[in-house]
């Protein structure tokens, strides 16, 4: 199962993509606060509940809904009640709603995507593309940020192959990557760049996002090549792949004098385009009224 955050009329929701079932599953609680707008959803489909428990019966009720791990508002992984397109479908005729119609197209569309990029993963990237354009991104970093996504992708894979579990242990590995390059763990990085929630691979500069992806890249050959078994000894090829990068990154600190790791995120990035733009612009500008 892969989660992921779905936009409707710009609101969260939560889903999860069952790649042996090829299904997708999304929070119930979710599209009952956007169908409904309710101050306190989870009472909302608590009632709902109740009542299709009565009228069908708890077998059918339950048919197409299941208890996933989703990221709830306050960072942590909580079950939640979660259904499939067939039963979302079924809540959304219980649900008196205006939004109700655009909601089942928008569900329609997502299915569509999700066949589309199956057929050519390609619209994937172009999709992704898309999205960092709009938020200001230049095509330098999109591109790198691009490429870390396939160098992570890689890396877990070689932890699953050398017996490490999703999850904690990822994210345990991912730590010591993160402390033998960067000198932080994860969430004092974040800490550092004032996140909380956000992706810290969003909120890199170019060069740290070329550090980390050379950690990573290190950490994956290493292993490939050493065949460590359990988190233990992923634990130690780890830092050895982190290290590499943090030599790199201690090199070029020397070389330029200043440190690599910024506290500038996202925002501080966005900023600075706008700035640029805007000297370009001017610039432009003045060009004209001196010709």
């Amino acid at each position: 199962m892969s989660n992921e955050i779905r936009i409707f009329e710009g609101k969260q929701i939560r889903s999860s993509w069952n790649e042996k079932q090829e299904e997708w599953y999304f929070s119930i609680v979710d599209i009952i606060e956007v169908l409904t707008e309710s101050k306190n959803p989870r009472r909302y489909w608590s009632d709902l509940k109740r009542k299709m428990k009565e009228e069908e019966g708890a077998d059918q009720l339950y048919e197409n809904i299941v208890q996933l791990k989703l990221k709830a508002p306050d960072g942590k992984m909580r079950e939640t009640d979660a259904a499939d397109m067939q039963g979302v479908f079924r809540i959304i005729q219980s649900v008196p709603s205006p939004k109700a119609e655009p909601f089942k197209m928008w569900l329609a569309e997502v299915g569509k995507e999700r066949i589309d990029e199956t057929i050519d993963p390609e619209i994937t990237i172009d999709r992704a593309l898309e999205t960092y354009l709009k938020k200001g991104y230049t095509r330098e970093w999109i591109n790198q940020r691009l490429q870390s996504i396939q160098v992570r992708k890689e890396l877990t894979d070689t932890w699953q192959e050398h017996g490490v579990t999703e999850g904690k242990e990822y994210a345990i590995l991912t730590n010591e990557i993160s402390k033998a390059w960067s000198g932080m763990t994860t969430r004092k990085y974040k800490d550092f760049k004032g996140l909380k929630k956000e992706n810290l691979r969003d909120n890199m500069s170019t060069t740290e996002l070329i550090l980390n992806m050379l950690a990573e890249t290190a950490t994956k050959d290493i292993a490939e090549s050493a065949n460590p078994k359990g988190l233990e000894e992923n634990k130690k090829i780890a830092r050895r792949g982190g290290n590499i990068a943090g030599n790199a990154r201690k090199e070029i600190e020397v070389e330029t004098g200043k440190p690599v790791i910024t506290s500038k995120n996202a925002i501080d990035f966005g900023k600075l385009m706008d700035n640029v733009t805007k000297i370009v612009e001017e610039g432009e500008r003045n060009d004209g009224e001196l010709q």
